[in-house]
């Protein structure tokens, strides 16, 4: 089960918007992350890889915790909003909700909850 302080890190480092560097910190070496029902990614290192190429392509991202955050000893749920600015000017905002395995003080396992409609810039 995670601490409340490096729960509350993790929250603080995904709203500073440096989603790439919260995975590298907070995340294990052999993590997995799944959106809806997809097959898992696996590996931080991956991981990070692929948030930093998403991230390329934006210009502005804002991200807020729509608390409370609900924590039962290794699962935590949190409720995201995030906006992104891409670089042709489009708009995309997302509501998900991110259910997460710990273990210790790092995510183990994750997997996402959102409408795909969402994804579509508008």
């Amino acid at each position: 089960m995670p601490a409340q302080e490096t729960l509350e890190r993790f929250i603080r480092a995904v709203e500073s918007n440096d989603h790439a560097q919260a995975i590298a910190d907070f995340y294990t070496e052999d993590c997995s992350l799944q959106e809806n029902q997809a097959e898992p990614r696996r590996g931080r290192d991956a991981a990070v890889a692929r948030e930093r190429q998403i991230l390329s392509r934006a210009r502005e991202v804002h991200s807020e915790c729509v608390r409370p955050v609900f924590v039962a000893e290794d699962f935590v749920v949190i409720r995201w909003r995030f906006r992104f600015v891409w670089l042709d000017g489009k708009v995309t905002e997302m509501e998900e909700l991110a259910y997460q395995q710990w273990e210790g003080e790092r995510i183990a396992r994750e997997q996402f909850f959102y409408d795909p409609a969402q994804r579509e810039p508008k």
